[in-house]
């Protein structure tokens, strides 16, 4: 099976690409607060007051309704981007690692699209170093920022702001971005702790990397705060090393974060959800269309009864950058088929690897191992397109345990 060509991409500030997955937490986590708790009206609105602090509008979106009370009606998508910052608790860890010349980057650019009924999830990782048209965008303040026929995703947000990354995006996949939200390092961390933690699962000869502190040996671990951004940053020790094994890495952890918001153990506890929420609204920056409980309600109850096996972390293909052996750009050929599957709401088959870097090694639980609180499977399992193999991903049936090694 012929693999894509590996980038061994240009060094960037340590602080960067921390963990994708944490966004979607955001998405949900104020949802169940208004919908499924009931608080009372004083609290919905200090965190409606709390969420809308800074929201942006996004240039050129697809028209929203109002938000109302029950779950969003058609399909919507939603950008979750992930910058470097680093807050008052990063940079206690961090350091100097968090002093730099360069401007706020957009290292993690996560597409989530939620299909019309019968729902179906999925879950695009595009990679910091991707090669791409970026439009001409205006900036919050009024002002242009002029287009580009060729720039790395990751500079888009310093460009002109998060309006013109999910711009951007459009014009990659085709697909209408409606929502969008921005997560910083601090909001990792505190998220990961507000849940309680996430329990991970580290192969190979565990994991070694000093680039992140991190000294692991294999099985179990469950991460909160400061383990949670190194194991999401974590590049060097796992796979080939590459930004594509990181994302792989970041998907088992964003898989298994979904499972425990999802999970009934989750959803029945009440100070649990509350705290979520609090964080969320303290460290989710977003859209004015999502600055909303009871839009964040009308979008996570739209999940709430998709089958584990429609729900898809994908990775977008990729080839080496012929003008640059330390960037990529997309592999149309292979993305293609899958970007009109998600415009479509087809059911999509993996035949790709877990990771096709080597950044994750995938574990088949048996029957008796899929939790009770799992929606039942999907009729069209089975069925569906075909991905290139080309394409790496999960459900949310299948377990990973990172590609550990030791350097």
């Amino acid at each position: 099976m012929k693999r894509t060509t590996v980038a061994q991409h240009a060094p960037h500030r340590t602080p960067s690409a921390w963990g994708s997955a944490l966004r979607m937490l955001g998405i949900g986590v104020a949802v169940v607060t208004v919908a499924a708790i009931g608080i009372g009206g004083f609290i919905a609105a200090d965190l409606a007051l709390r969420v809308s602090d800074g929201a942006v509008e996004l240039e050129g979106a697809p028209d929203v309704a109002p938000p109302s009370l029950g779950a969003y009606d058609g399909e919507f998508a939603i950008l979750l981007v992930g910058t470097d910052e680093c807050g008052a608790v990063s940079k206690q860890k961090l350091g100097e690692r968090c002093i730099g010349e360069e401007g706020i980057r957009n290292d993690v650019n996560l597409l989530v699209h939620v299909s019309p009924e019968p729902r179906k999830v999925s879950v695009v990782s595009l990679p910091r170093d991707l090669m791409l048209e970026v439009p001409e965008c205006t900036r919050e303040d009024g002002s242009v920022a002029s287009g580009s026929s060729k720039a790395a995703i990751s500079t888009v947000f310093e460009r002109a702001g998060l309006s013109c990354v999910a711009k951007s995006v459009t014009e990659l996949s085709g697909i209408d971005i409606g929502f969008a939200a921005k997560l910083s390092f601090d909001g990792v961390m505190k998220i990961t702790d507000a849940i309680g933690g996430v329990e991970i699962c580290v192969g190979g000869t565990g994991i070694r990397d000093r680039h992140t502190d991190i000294d692991w040996d294999p099985g179990p671990r469950t991460v909160s705060g400061y383990e949670a951004l190194q194991f999401i940053r974590v590049r060097k020790g796992i796979g080939d090393g590459s930004d594509l094994a990181r994302i792989s890495n970041q998907q088992q952890y964003m898989s298994r974060l979904a499972k425990k918001i999802l999970s009934s153990e989750t959803l029945t506890d009440v100070p649990k959800v509350l705290r979520l929420a609090n964080v969320v609204a303290d460290n989710v920056e977003p859209s004015e269309s999502l600055a909303n409980p009871v839009r964040l309600a009308q979008l996570a109850l739209a999940l709430k009864d998709v089958p584990f096996d429609e729900f898809k972390f994908l990775q977008l293909p990729t080839v080496e950058d012929p003008a640059d052996a330390n960037r990529v750009v997309a592999n149309e050929s292979a993305a293609l088929p899958m970007w009109e599957a998600i415009r479509t709401g087809e059911s999509m088959r993996i035949t790709g690897e877990a990771s096709n870097h080597g950044g994750v090694v995938a574990e088949t639980p048996a029957p008796a191992d899929t939790p009770s609180s799992a929606p039942s499977p999907s009729p069209s399992a089975t069925e569906g397109v075909v991905l290139s193999d080309q394409i790496s991903g999960i459900d949310l049936n299948q377990d990973t345990c990172s590609g550990g090694r030791r350097r």
